[in-house]
């Protein structure tokens, strides 16, 4: 994947077998339980990939149901300032998980949430 691609798909969702059982009978995707999730996220993966693509989060009530794309950059920190400077906000800063992977939660001027991410090195 190149700078600009949407590489992750999260929903976060209070009803997470319903957008199993949905996303799966609409697209065709399988779902894993993430080793690393507590029992609270599943990995999806679209029929005749070799990794997973996005993921089902269970919010159990405690934050707003959605869907939000998350797009690979090559630098998270400057996506953030460029997002800041052409009017978006910041949800969750940059943030780089223990394996790695850095990622942040912003919004366009609209308000429309979105991610952006760096995988590990």
């Amino acid at each position: 994947m190149t700078h600009g691609t949407v590489g992750w798909v999260q929903v976060d969702t209070d009803d997470p077998e319903g957008a199993k059982k949905f996303y799966g009978e609409l697209f065709d995707w399988t779902f894993a339980a993430d080793p690393n999730g507590g029992g609270k996220y599943h990995l999806a993966t679209y029929a005749g990939a070799n990794a997973p693509h996005g993921g089902i989060a269970d919010t159990e009530g405690k934050s707003e149901n959605r869907a939000t794309f998350v797009v690979l950059v090559s630098d998270v920190a400057e996506a953030v300032a460029q997002a800041k400077r052409l009017g978006g906000k910041v949800v969750t800063p940059p943030v780089t998980t223990p394996a790695g992977l850095t990622f942040a939660d912003l919004q366009d001027p609209s308000g429309n949430h979105f991610g952006v991410f760096k995988p590990p090195a």
